[in-house]
């Protein structure tokens, strides 16, 4: 079965940090990349970042560039996402979705989602 579980989502004051997970089963991870979304209330989802696991290339929205950290552990088949200095306007669902070599638009696998909030 093809899944993607997220974890580590959480409650944190702003300016702390929170580390979301998100652990991929089912599939050839090198051959996938994985990229980190968000929904908030109200709100389209957004795509937050992105890595392509088979060179390590990755994309950040710019309002999370110097703030958010991407990063892939093949042999545990988990992708990362190191969230610093958060604000409130990062509060989310975080969701990590699945696609077929390089990171693009369209996304093949989704999770569930992680609550992400902060408050002010």
């Amino acid at each position: 079965e093809v899944q993607l579980v997220e974890s580590g989502g959480g409650l944190v004051q702003a300016g702390g940090s929170l580390r979301l997970s998100c652990e991929a089963s089912g599939f050839t991870f090198e051959d996938y990349a994985i990229g980190w979304f968000r929904q908030a209330p109200g709100k389209e989802r957004e795509g937050v970042s992105c890595i392509t696991s088979s060179d390590g290339s990755t994309y950040y929205k710019d309002s999370v560039k110097d703030r958010f950290t991407i990063s892939s552990d093949n042999a545990k088949n988990t992708v990362y996402l190191q969230m610093n200095s958060l604000k409130p306007e990062d509060t989310a669902v975080y969701y990590c979705a699945a696609r077929l070599g390089y990171c693009g638009a369209l996304y093949d696998v989704w999770g569930q989602g992680t609550q992400v909030t902060v408050s002010s």
